[in-house]
């Protein structure tokens, strides 16, 4: 075995890691947001460091504050903005800021401030036109008014929300009674807000900045029938705040707006839709905003825009899209030819267009975490000095299985180092269940269990993104389906491997590979152990309460969801489980998994002995969400999971951590 960061976690949870980019208008300054651990190695603080585009000198840190920094985004000057959060004498936990630091040099300077705190930050490329999302509190009328309320509220400690609408969560945070609000920076730091009154409708929403400064386009999200929502795009004056609606579809959610560079046009993303019986569907649509006239762009490409942002000139549009395990940049021409750009098997995030037909972006697979790189014109690609990439304890490789109805389902292999045969398999299944595994993950990552020995599969089942929209469609509405016959498939050509041993197999997954987790322990008992985390357990129970129910309900009838539910097979689970769950999920609220913990130690067929005892486990966290993020939790989390596995697949005795007491 090799000797790496991946085999002791103190090292892993220690690497610093890639999370953004910011690219001036000349294209001569790069910015990445850099996060690293703490010294108490409780939380990653993200700063700025400054990129050599030509790839020659190594990265220079730029800012250094003691909660980090987020949002980069350069002015059309070349200034850097950015949010902080910087405590001081008579405030030790400010809200974010917005500070400036000097093209010229010399030290940050606090720009603008709200009461609770900047989210997002958007410039204009050839104009001296900044907006910021911030939050307001709806009876707020000045920001004098906001700094009294919230006082009120935090002195007398109310924390309850009166809710006329839905949702009320979202993810790990509970919504209201503060609305986003989009607000004009001038260069004295003075806000004009352009959204009075906005309501719900900019929660969680995107917008862009038009070149010369004149105008944004936004998402704007408005009430629908049966507690729903719906996306509309929305065109804003940034001098008048006067606002207009450019594009709207009661069939689809228009979203992910981008303004070309000469301001004539604008392209998003457009979504269906769904109900029990069809799948969305995801393209790219471009609106002319001189005639209001809009429609898709590649109409026969059958992949789904992820991202997208003009090229520097305005000839074509770059966009990202999962293909194949991978997520290449393709441009797609204004006449809707598409032609791929990267040809390697990496994912691309971050994309940012640069003068003379460059382009910056992020990049990762299961073979390197996101790094820095620049696309040349002709292809060629050079990664920028950034930060260390980890060598890994093993190789990747791909596999490929037939189903029963003559279906093709492709899978990322991970095979330790030192050539050893009989590795046991760890089957991964991947959430989404709209996804796939082909980025880099910190938290679900097959190399810390390659480091142990383990042979890890990593598949993309019925449902998963890049095969086309047949391939999304077999899975729809019937989970329990070809999503589960997949991943048997996928099972059954991985232990055909010589290297790896049939004998000695587990699964694992979480959010809807929790679910699938779950699914395989009710109707298979072909694997050893089964880790479940954050996983859907009673469909009936999940569909009302999870933070986005009007979504689930397109998903699948009550009928469906019931004949779907893991919880209707309990009594065959003879597989020993481990359950995980952040009681701060909302997405799959902990309900889930304290009626699955219930169950299994009641009603499985491996339950509870009369004292109590049981070869399940339960690791809960009170405090975390559904991906478990702060670095203690997460070395937890993986003590925990590598020491039931060691217990049940590799006959070990688990060692677990003290921490635990």
């Amino acid at each position: 075995m090799t000797s790496g960061p991946f085999d002791d976690l103190d090292d892993y949870i220690a690497l610093r890691r890639v999370s953004g980019l910011a690219v001036s208008a000349d294209g001569s300054r790069v910015v990445a947001s850099v996060a690293e651990l703490n010294a108490a190695k409780t939380e990653y603080i993200t700063a700025l460091w400054e990129l050599d585009p030509a790839g020659a000198a190594a990265a220079r840190r730029l800012t250094r504050g003691a909660k980090g920094e987020a949002a980069p985004a350069f002015t059309a000057d070349g200034d850097l903005l950015f949010t902080s959060v910087r405590p001081t004498a008579d405030d030790d936990k400010p809200p974010a800021a917005l500070w400036l630091l000097p093209a010229a040099g010399g030290e940050s300077l606090q720009l603008a401030e709200l009461p609770a705190g900047i989210t997002a930050v958007r410039t204009a490329r050839s104009a001296a036109a900044v907006v910021i999302g911030a939050p307001l509190l709806p009876s707020a009328g000045t920001v004098d008014d906001e700094r009294r309320l919230r006082k009120l509220r935090k002195d007398n400690k109310i924390s309850a929300i009166l809710h006329t609408g839905y949702p009320v969560r979202h993810w790990d945070s509970d919504l209201g009674p503060d609305e986003t609000h989009l607000f004009r920076v001038a260069a004295d730091g003075e806000l004009t807000d352009l959204t009075r009154e906005p309501g719900p409708a900019l929660g969680e929403a995107d917008f862009a900045v038009s070149a010369d400064g004149t105008f944004a386009v936004a998402t704007w999200r408005v009430s629908a029938p049966r507690a729903a929502l719906r996306s509309m795009l929305v065109r804003i004056d940034l001098v008048t705040g006067e606002r207009s609606v450019i594009a709207e579809d009661p069939a689809a959610d228009l979203e992910h707006p981008a303004i070309s560079p000469d301001g004539t046009a604008v392209v998003f993303t457009r979504e269906t839709v769904s109900n029990p019986h069809q799948a969305p569907r995801i393209t790219l649509c471009r609106l002319d905003l001189r005639s209001g006239d809009w429609g898709q762009l590649a109409t026969g490409w059958d992949r789904w825009p992820a991202s997208a942002t003009w090229a520097h000139d305005g000839s074509a549009v770059l966009v990202t899209a999962d293909d194949n395990g991978r997520c290449p940049i393709f441009e797609i021409s204004l006449d809707g030819a598409v032609r791929r750009i990267t040809d390697d098997d990496f994912s691309y995030s971050n994309v940012t267009a640069a003068p003379d037909g460059v382009i910056y972006a992020l990049r990762s697979s299961y073979a390197a975490p996101p790094h820095p790189v620049r696309v040349d014109p002709h292809g060629a690609i050079s990664v920028l000095p950034c930060v260390e990439l980890p060598e890994l304890p093993g190789e990747l490789t791909e596999t490929v299985a037939t189903t029963a109805d003559g279906t093709t389902v492709r899978s990322w292999l991970v095979l330790p180092s030192g050539g050893q045969e009989s590795a046991p398999l760890l089957l991964w299944i991947h959430g989404g269940p709209l996804g796939s595994w082909n980025v880099w993950s910190w938290r679900w990552n097959p190399w810390l269990m390659a480091a142990r020995g383990y042979a890890v599969l990593l598949p993309d089942p019925a449902l998963s993104t890049g095969y086309g929209q047949d391939f999304i469609q077999r899975g729809w509405g019937a989970w329990g389906g070809p999503p589960y016959e997949d991943l048997m498939a996928a099972v059954d050509a991985a232990v055909a491997h010589p290297r790896i041993d049939a004998g000695r197999t587990a699964a694992m997954g979480g959010s809807f590979g929790g679910y699938m987790a779950n699914w395989v322990a009710g109707h298979t008992d072909r694997f050893a152990a089964i880790v479940t985390h954050a996983s859907l357990w009673a469909l009936d129970q999940f569909g009302p309460t999870t933070d986005g129910a009007y979504y689930w309900a397109r998903e699948m009838t009550p009928a469906m969801a019931q004949d779907n539910s893991p919880h209707r097979f309990v009594e065959h689970i003879t597989t020993p489980m481990l359950v995980i769950h952040g009681d701060k999920d909302y997405r799959v609220p902990i309900g889930e998994a304290l009626r699955l913990w219930y169950e299994l130690l009641t009603d499985s067929g491996l339950p509870a002995a009369d004292d109590g005892t049981s070869a399940h486990r339960f690791l809960y966290f009170p405090s975390e969400n559904h991906w478990v993020l702060s670095p203690q939790h997460a070395k937890i989390w993986y003590q925990v999971v590598t020491a039931f596995l060691a217990e049940h697949v590799l006959g070990e005795t688990a060692q677990l951590p003290e921490t635990l007491g």
